[in-house]
């Protein structure tokens, strides 16, 4: 079977940048849009996977999810 691996970009309000949460080994993103982020995911996660997991020449499922938190006024 093979293995599938997750990426999570987590907002983080106080720094105001997503940072990566992720089972690919090496692989760590921060960016200041979801839309850089998924860029650098696109680049950078196959980049990690040959170096670090020796997948070479084969596609790999992977998850990714985007979680972000608001606090929001109610009058």
């Amino acid at each position: 079977m093979q293995p599938s691996y997750h990426v999570r970009a987590i907002w983080d309000p106080e720094a105001s940048v997503w940072t990566s949460q992720s089972d690919i080994p090496g692989l760590v993103i921060e960016a200041d849009t979801l839309s850089e982020f998924e860029s650098l995911m696109e680049d950078l996660a196959p980049q990690m996977l040959a170096a670090n997991e020796g997948v070479h020449n084969r596609s790999v499922p992977i998850e990714f999810t985007a979680i972000s938190r608001r606090e929001l006024a109610v009058t």
